[in-house]
Formats: C-alpha cells, structure tokens, sequence
C-alpha cells in the first residue's frame, strides 16, 4: 500500500487547517495546498475539486462516518496506552483529516471514475458504400461490418469485461476467453458467446435481432431476458418482441456480404437482384416483370457493378440505363 510521502511535513495545525479546507469549511490557503498536493500521491485534491465541479447532490452523512473512524481512533488508543500523548493526539488529527476528504471523495469518487472509466466510448461507422470494414480489438477479436452499420464499445474494452454493441450488421471472430464472455447489446437482444464465429444483423424490417453460428456456439436473449435460445453451427436464430426460433440455414449466399461470393443453380433474377442489392449494393429495377422469370446459374465473385449489369444483360438479350446505383433493364 502506498504511503503518503507529506504524512510527516504538516504540524498538527497545519492538518486541522487542511481538513477544514478540504471539507468546506475554511477558505483556501495556496501555499499550504499547495505543498500539500506536491506530494499526494493520490492526487487527493485533484480529486476533491473535480467532485466538488461534479455539482453532486449527494449529501454527506458526516455524523455517521465521523462515528465510524472515531470508533477505530478508540481502539487504536487502547492498543497504544504507553505511547505518547502527543504522538496520539497527531494521529488523531492526521487520521481525521484524511477521513474527512475520504469522507467527501466516497460520495462522488463511484461516479467520477465510472465516468472516467467507462465514459470514453469509440464508436467505428461505416457508410453506404463501405463494407467488410475490419474491427480489430485488443484481445485479439475481430470484426467485419457491413455497410450502414455501427460498433461501439468502452475504451477499457477487455480489461473487466468484453462488451460492445451494434447497429447494422457484422460478422464476427471471437477470440475464446472463458473467464469474459463476449457480449453484445443488439438492441432487441443480447448475444453472448466465449470464443467463436457468427453473423449479427439488427436492422432488418420488423426490428428482429438475426443471428447465424459459422463455428462455436452462441446464446441469444431477448433485451428482457423472458427469451433465449442456444445455436449450434449452421443455426439461424431470430428474436423479436413477440418470438424465438431457430432454423437450420439453406441459404449458401447468407454471408456473401462478407465473402462476395454468390452461387447460383437456376434461381431466378428476382432473388439474385435482392442478393446484389444486399451484397454489391445494387439496385436493379426491372421495366418489364417477365424479366425477373430468368434463371441465373452463374457464381458472381466479387465483380464490380459494371461488369455484373453487363453480364446479366448480355445473357437475356437486355440492355441499362444507370442512376447512381441504380440500374434499369429494359428487354431490346
């Protein structure tokens, strides 16, 4: 424990004077603060000045703990009858004047370090253009968010705990640490695992929280912890208001927003416009409906909007126009 380096500097009045300084009761003195705080090495007035900025509206049960450190006076006394006089009576009044700012930094100091603590939140975005953009975090997990999407988290991260939470969608890699799971505030749910690999998505339509286990395990709560389920390998898991069900995934293009690779055996146009929209961020809007009836057998990998509208177009003798990402087909 450490020992405070000025215990011995101060007479006796000098700490009566400090007391009441530190507890409000005397004006300040700045020569003598100030060769107090040049060797505290707890920074006790510091700390007392940004508690007393704080505006808290705690009050101080003074009585009740001037009771408490009394008691201990006593019975330290008891211990020592053969001491001096004069050393106890020092002692007294240094062990009082250091209750009496530990007394004022009790009520505050919770608050102030929590908010020092856990008041510094990084926050990593990604826009409507930006995918696969990489999270790396200091125990070694990452984090792939997709577009539109947010993860935020304390920047003590790892030290107590392993929180974050997301907006959007990401695919995670969790590194295994069984004494600090890994939890994530969905917004609707909660998603706690010890070490593996899914898929979280928080914005679909009806504010269902979408989860899907590439390895590992993973347990889904709803936000009011009256839902969960536990999803092995392959499981996708959905949680809303009113649900909590899991389905075996028979989706191959579920994480191709992550890998931008898209597989096809005869689906038609209508689903792999959706799929672009999700992946590539296209919008393919057909002027004619019997368009969408074509079927598409071709893998896409990670090709560029051009090269995937040309493709599409010379393959059912159709032809584009463009808006931004907006793409209109037309048959010739």
């Amino acid at each position: 424990m450490k020992e405070m380096k000025n215990s011995g500097k101060f007479t006796d009045k000098e700490w009566e004077t400090l007391a009441s300084i530190l507890s409000g009761e005397k004006d300040e003195n700045p020569e003598l603060v100030k060769i107090f705080m040049e060797d505290d090495l707890y920074k006790t007035g510091e700390k007392w000045k940004e508690i007393n900025d704080m505006g808290s509206s705690n009050d101080i049960d003074v009585d009740k703990a001037w009771k408490n450190v009394s008691s201990k006076i006593s019975l330290t006394e008891k211990a020592s009858v053969d001491a001096p006089v004069f050393y106890l009576r020092s002692a007294f009044v240094r062990i009082a004047a250091v209750a009496l700012v530990l007394i004022a930094i009790g009520t505050g100091a919770f608050y102030m370090f929590n908010a020092e603590s856990f008041g510094k939140i990084i926050a990593v975005t990604t826009g409507n253009d930006e995918k696969n953009r990489l999270v790396e975090l200091s125990d070694g997990s990452r984090i792939f968010l997709n577009r539109n999407s947010e993860l935020s988290y304390h920047k003590n991260f790892g030290r107590n705990s392993r929180n974050v939470k997301l907006t959007g969608e990401a695919f995670f890699e969790i590194t295994p640490d069984v004494t600090k799971p890994f939890t994530i505030d969905a917004g609707n749910a909660y998603v706690k695992v010890v070490g593996t690999s899914f898929n979280v998505i928080t914005n679909n339509p009806d504010s269902e929280v979408e989860v899907f286990v590439k390895t590992g395990k993973v347990l889904v709560s709803g936000s009011d912890n009256s839902r969960s389920l536990e999803l092995d390998p392959g499981y996708v898991g959905i949680i809303d208001a009113a649900r909590a069900e899991k389905s075996l995934n028979d989706n191959p293009n579920y994480m191709s927003w992550n890998t931008g690779l898209l597989v096809y055996n005869g689906q038609t146009l209508d689903l792999v416009f959706k799929d672009l929209k999700r992946v590539y961020n296209m919008d393919i809007i057909a002027e004619d409906a019997s368009i969408l009836e074509n079927r598409w057998t071709s893998p896409i990998d990670n090709k560029s909007q051009e090269t995937i509208i040309r493709l599409i177009c010379a393959s059912f003798n159709l032809s584009y126009s463009q808006e931004g990402n907006v793409y209109h087909l037309v048959k010739k």
